[in-house]
């Protein structure tokens, strides 16, 4: 009967061993984020129902009522969506090589490269470092955290390739590294010229659309409503409990909208931040990152408020830029205006000291609504 391992550690070359000594029993792993507070952690052990958990100072914990996991079947991982509870997304051999794979020829990657993982391993942003290291045989350096310091350190002593998000990507001279992945959230309007922007989801086992283009053997396709539909080799099919997680074609219908222009994707947001005004279809991201740049912003989520005359008003919600003074209503409308039609203008204007973010910076946009209810009724 072939296991699945919870591995309760943090990313270290313990880590990393841990794994390997995992795939070589002929099991599957699952990595729990080290941020979770113990009872996040018990929930979340109980819907995963792993055989055992082994921890950081290498205790290996069996559980009762362990769910065994099929041949072939190698990595289970959580989602890292901005809202809801997640999902147990599962993983075979044959997919997560297939990922790694791909991504290391589009790349280019040759046996003289070096991976660097800074990102969190239990989202797979960072763990897909890990794997395309093991799996491809790359010299890898695994660093706990993010910290400008280290990362620059890691390229001074032959680190050639790393994966980022936005933030952490600002912290450093991009040009110290051969290439850089850049995922997780909105991309900075400047894009270093060795940067690769991708589009992935952890269904997707990692991004599977580089600078607008799927990868070799990845097809995307776009519904009736907008929304982006993808098959490849490197895509999950199931879920822990056994749930398909593909229509009856094939397709995983990724609740982002978005649209084809030839054979480039561009890719709009969550079908579910949509906003709906007038009449009239609202993309966020465009406002977003047409206002990502703008002097007086810091940072910028805008979401639908329910409004009497339009069903929804467009609403912009702002942290100010430190160094100057907050922008007005009709500063933040004439900037979008004159780059997007009127309809996306901002009829409301939020300013907050601070976003509710996930781990690799997304805007959890619910909690953000939530919270601008509560103080609108105090």
């Amino acid at each position: 009967m072939r296991k699945l391992v919870a591995l309760d550690m943090p990313a270290s070359n313990q880590f990393v061993d841990a794994i390997k000594r995992v795939w070589d029993n002929g099991d599957g792993f699952i990595p729990i984020d080290q941020r979770l507070p113990q009872k996040a952690k018990t929930v979340l052990l109980e819907s995963i129902k792993p055989s055992q958990i082994i921890d950081s100072s290498g205790i290996s914990t069996h559980l009762e009522g362990a769910l065994p996991i099929e041949d072939g079947q190698c990595l289970a991982m959580a989602t890292s969506g901005t809202t809801g509870s997640p999902k147990i997304v599962i993983f075979t051999h044959d997919q997560v090589l297939a990922s790694a794979s791909a991504v290391s020829n589009h790349l280019k990657v040759t046996s003289s490269d070096k991976w660097l993982c800074c990102l969190p391993v239990a989202h797979i942003g960072g763990l897909s470092v890990i794997l395309r290291a093991l799996l491809l045989g790359n010299e890898l350096e695994v660093h706990g955290s993010f910290d400008a310091f280290n990362v620059s350190r890691a390229a001074a002593n032959g680190a050639t390739l790393v994966s980022l998000v936005s933030t952490a990507l600002a912290e450093i001279d991009p040009l110290i590294f051969r290439r850089i992945v850049l995922g997780g959230s909105r991309p900075p309007r400047q894009i270093p010229e060795n940067a690769v922007i991708t589009y992935g989801l952890t269904e997707s086992g990692s991004g599977v659309v580089y600078d607008g283009v799927p990868l070799p053997g990845v097809e995307v396709s776009i519904s009736s409503r907008s929304e982006i539909l993808l098959k490849g080799p490197m895509m999950a099919t199931r879920l822990r409990s056994g749930k398909s997680i593909q229509d009856n074609h094939g397709w995983f219908h990724t609740n982002d909208a978005g649209r084809l222009t030839g054979v480039k994707l561009e890719v709009f947001g969550r079908m579910d931040e949509v906003i709906n005004t007038g009449g009239e279809k609202v993309f966020p991201s465009e406002i977003e990152s047409l206002l990502s740049s703008h002097p007086k912003i810091s940072q910028i989520a805008v979401i639908g408020t329910a409004d009497s005359k339009w069903g929804e008003a467009v609403t912009a919600v702002i942290v100010t830029n430190p160094s100057s003074e907050p922008p007005t209503l009709d500063e933040v409308r004439e900037a979008v205006k004159s780059e997007l039609p009127p309809y996306y203008a901002p009829t409301r204007l939020q300013i907050v000291d601070t976003m509710p973010t996930t781990n690799l910076g997304k805007i959890r946009k619910h909690l953000l609504k939530n919270q601008l209810n509560r103080s609108t009724q105090l």
